[in-house]
């Protein structure tokens, strides 16, 4: 073979190495997605999942953090190669230099107890933790497509003080994409306060509003039928929504969270006692009660929610993190600052309220003979029973102020934080839901 002939065959066998090459790693980094790939391969994914047997994909390998912020939306795409689509929830904790996705100082939408770096708070690594699934990746926040997604829609939050550090994040979140912060307000000029049990924000722009309720049972608190015991101050009226439900039944999307209010506590030591009917039910058990509740929500779900118009999601118990007792007898968590990565789940990640409510939701399934159940359920309490190092603990009560030891609180969280995620798995699980029942390729305003 001449000279010219052996150069000529090595810089095409060159060529075809790093075609080769070029092909492979376009491969592992396009599947990433954007916003449209994603709609149109969820469709494909769900058809194709209804007729396979193939056994569930082994773990996928992290995304690049960037090509999950640039190409959000097409991140569930693995979905359909199991039997069913991705357990987002199942999954771990992974460091990401990227996050947090806002500072507590550019959102003004937080309440003071959770401003923890800025009450004095020395780390900042609780804020750098991004929940990875397993089997497929969770879409990165897309605080603009979202807002264009609920363009002219309702976003309601309904529970207790945790359900409203869950709204202050997603106000954050949204806001993140929204120059003019004097656009977004309080529609009664109200500040944000924990003893407010009402606030609506509107985003003027996109002619939304972002609103909590205060309503820790969920259930109606009212005063006791005629001849109850003396020891009765108040009921829980077992099988009547709150109040306030008609002021949240036609919103868009509703997120319901209890069971922080349902102990001994809060109930039965302050007179509260439950009431189904005209009755007081003496011996009904916590449990029991709970139950019920949850019961009553699901037939409210089923009589006065339109499931095409709106989304309805229950998001899970969110685990306390007391060391040495609880937060009247000394209880601490202000030491941890890691998340628990490795080994069993932790104990806080068993909790009953979690239980009963997915026996009720799964057996109202089977009754109805429905494959979906008939709420969206955000299971949030495994993976934030990992998360000891996030919560306020004694960084609660302003610049210069930490709490006292023994008061500490270990129930509520920093923002930004762990409830953010909770934010970006309801934004998944919106995502989908949307392309379900309304079948838009792009956001409303895209």
């Amino acid at each position: 073979m001449k000279p010219v002939d052996k150069v000529h065959a090595a810089t095409v066998f060159i060529f075809l190495v790093v075609s080769v090459l070029c092909f492979f790693f376009y491969q592992q980094y396009s599947a990433v997605p954007s916003a449209t790939d994603w709609v149109v391969g969820f469709m494909e994914e769900q058809r194709l999942a209804e007729d396979s047997n193939e056994k569930p994909p082994e773990a996928l390998e992290e995304r690049p953090p960037e090509a999950l912020k640039e190409r959000p939306l097409e991140a569930l795409k693995e979905e359909g190669r199991g039997n069913g689509p991705c357990d987002l929830f199942e999954g771990k904790w992974v460091w990401d230099e990227s996050y947090p996705l806002y500072n507590s100082t550019d959102c003004p939408f937080i309440d003071g107890g959770f401003r923890c770096e800025e009450n004095g708070r020395p780390d900042n690594n609780y804020t750098k933790w991004r929940w990875q699934p397993a089997h497929c990746d969770m879409p990165r926040f897309d605080a603009r497509g979202m807002l264009e997604r609920l363009r002219g829609r309702r976003v309601a939050f309904v529970g207790d003080s945790i359900g409203r550090n869950q709204w202050e994040s997603l106000l954050c979140l949204l806001s993140s994409a929204v120059a003019d912060k004097s656009s977004i307000y309080e529609v009664n000029g109200s500040p944000i306060t924990k003893h407010r049990g009402f606030l609506s924000f509107m985003f003027r722009t996109f002619n939304c509003t972002v609103e909590y309720y205060r309503a820790p049972f969920l259930v109606a608190q009212s005063r006791p039928p005629p001849r109850s015991p003396g020891k009765v101050r108040a009921t829980l009226r077992l099988d009547f929504m709150d109040w306030s439900s008609s002021r949240w039944r036609t919103a868009d999307v509703i997120v319901f969270n209890s069971g922080h209010w349902w102990n001994y506590e809060k109930t039965l030591r302050s007179g509260y006692y439950f009431q189904v009917g005209n009755r007081v039910k003496m011996e009904m058990t916590m449990e029991q009660a709970y139950r019920k509740s949850i019961e009553t929500l699901l037939d409210w779900v089923g009589r006065d929610v339109n499931p095409r118009k709106t989304l309805v999601v229950l998001r899970s118990y969110a685990p306390i993190h007391f060391r040495s007792g609880d937060w009247k007898k000394g209880g601490s968590c202000h030491k941890e600052t890691l998340p628990d990565l490795e080994g069993p789940p932790p104990a806080e990640a068993e909790h009953w309220a979690l239980r009963v409510a997915g026996e009720v939701i799964s057996e109202r399934a089977r009754r109805r003979r429905r494959h979906r159940p008939p709420v969206e359920v955000l299971n949030v309490t495994q993976l934030t029973a990992r998360r000891r190092d996030g919560h306020a603990s004694v960084y609660n009560l302003g610049p210069g102020k930490a709490a006292p030891l023994h008061r500490q609180d270990c129930s509520h969280w920093c923002l930004p934080g762990v409830p953010d995620t909770w934010n970006e798995l309801l934004h998944a699980v919106f995502l989908r839901w949307d392309l379900k029942n309304h079948h838009s390729l792009t956001p409303a305003g895209g």
